[in-house]
């Protein structure tokens, strides 16, 4: 067997109703450029490289629902976004469209969903974490 293949994570891809629209709200959150667009997919990253994340436009979108219930979409994955005031980034995500979760589950985590209903969360990094 020869030598493993590079992996690398080159970003994670949410659908949405509205591609763009969603793409906007998180190029808003996170200062990222946009780095390729097409029709219904559109990419966003940090200047500095790295992975970014993709949007792409899914008709037949149904929006997740926080937290899980037996019926209905559930929650598939989460971003978890690291920020340098809690109180500040919560304010700020949602005056760009973002609502705050009614079940927060951690004290120093605040739990949002995007405008399309995925859930991400905001933390500030600790020195046990």
């Amino acid at each position: 067997m020869g030598s493993s293949p590079r992996f690398t994570l080159a970003a994670t891809t949410l659908d949405a109703p509205d591609a763009r629209e969603l793409a906007r709200f998180y190029q808003r959150l996170l200062g990222w450029p946009v780095r390729k667009e097409e029709a219904d997919w559109l990419e966003i990253a940090p200047t500095e490289g790295g992975g970014g994340l993709s949007f792409q436009t899914e008709p037949l979108f149904t929006r997740p629902r926080w937290p899980s219930e037996r019926t209905g979409q559930q929650m598939m994955m989460h971003l978890d976004i690291e920020v340098d005031d809690l109180p500040s980034a919560v304010e700020r995500a949602v005056a760009l469209g973002a609502t705050v979760a009614d079940r927060q589950p951690q004290d120093d985590v605040r739990v949002l969903l995007d405008p399309a209903g995925h859930p991400f969360c905001l933390f500030v990094r600790s020195a046990a974490n």
